[in-house]
């Protein structure tokens, strides 16, 4: 239930990552390219020849195999580039904006070939929010969402998913509720999208689900009050259970957005975040560990779910079922 970020281009067996994997069973890792916090361009990418010997490294030291996670979604948004060595990508909107779902298909399997050639085997892609605001500092001015209209981000997500699918690469549509409309930028901090959301920012994951296509959702770090008065839609009951779960009927893995995001990080305490966030229906809890750096992080999420269990705020039941759902879509790398 836990994944997280951490520093390396080789695995160090001094690493705090690999006593997280060998000695806590850790659930996955994220790879970047760049360390936010040193201002560093020295993170986890290389080359494609280390990037494939760093994650054979962590699988090697796992008990069941690690998720290892990246977001490649093309463009802007690629930890994978051209200046590592890697092919060059399309940002969603230009995809959007070519509007061939065949062709989207043929860019999406290069990428998940490129993906699996190194040992990555989970995208955190396709973005599925609505581009309502192209102004919006982290959807729509960077490029990651297809298109306003539900019915060309439904086509281009679907075409991108089975493009990783061909390759046993899984995928997350992002950001649910929808994080298209929003003003600000949730890694800064509190983001309020009450009076900017529209209920058509749920159509593509309806689609989606109806065509059986969602390995995964992340959750987004945004407040909306006519959804739930009280809390951002990673930490609500009523946003991902009350919503996701029982009214749109998804019982695949609930991803949360980084939690060191200024959305989170900002307002609510970290303990207070994790158990909230599992309450809410998060099955793995995302911790980039890039914003900020503790080499700690993991056993200190592990604690707090731990602690929780056993003083009543968390059941073993609610656990269980994050792992079944875990268990379920590591399964799919193995078809």
């Amino acid at each position: 239930m836990v994944l997280v970020g951490f520093r390396g281009l080789r695995l160090d067996p001094a690493n705090p990552i690999a006593a997280d994997v060998r000695e806590h069973g850790l659930g996955g890792v994220v790879l970047f390219s760049y360390d936010v916090a040193l201002q560093s361009p020295v993170r986890n990418v290389e080359s494609p020849q280390q990037v494939a010997a760093l994650t054979a490294e962590l699988q090697a030291l796992a008990e069941t195999p690690l998720i290892v996670a990246i977001d490649q979604e093309g463009g802007l948004v690629a930890r994978l580039d051209e200046r590592h060595g890697f092919p060059p990508t399309l940002s969603a909107q230009a995809l959007g904006e070519r509007n061939d779902p065949a062709f989207t298909y043929a860019v999406a399997e290069q990428m998940a070939r490129t993906l699996r050639s190194v040992g990555v085997n989970h995208n955190f892609a396709p973005v599925v929010d609505l581009n309502l605001n192209p102004d919006n500092p982290i959807i729509g001015a960077l490029g990651r969402s297809f298109s306003a209209d539900p019915d060309v981000v439904t086509a281009q997500a679907a075409a991108f998913i089975r493009g990783h699918r061909a390759h046993g690469v899984t995928t997350t549509l992002k950001h649910f509720p929808g994080h298209g409309s929003s003003r600000d930028d949730s890694h800064l901090g509190f983001v309020d999208v009450t009076d900017t959301w529209q209920t058509v920012e749920l159509e593509p994951y309806r689609r989606l689900l109806a065509e059986g296509l969602v390995d995964s959702i992340m959750t987004a770090h945004v407040f909306n009050a006519r959804l739930d008065p009280e809390y951002v839609a990673t930490l609500s009951p009523a946003v991902l259970t009350g919503l996701l779960r029982e009214e749109m009927g998804f019982d695949g893995v609930i991803v949360s957005d980084d939690m060191q995001m200024g959305a989170i990080a900002h307002v609510y305490g970290f303990e207070e975040a994790i158990v909230q966030s599992v309450a809410a229906g998060v099955d793995v809890i995302a911790v980039g560990n890039n914003l900020t750096y503790d080499p700690h992080v993991a056993s200190r999420v592990i604690d707090v779910l731990a602690t929780a269990v056993q003083d009543g705020r968390l059941s073993l039941e609610r656990i269980d079922a994050s792992i079944r759902r875990v268990d379920a879509l590591k399964a799919k790398w193995r078809r």
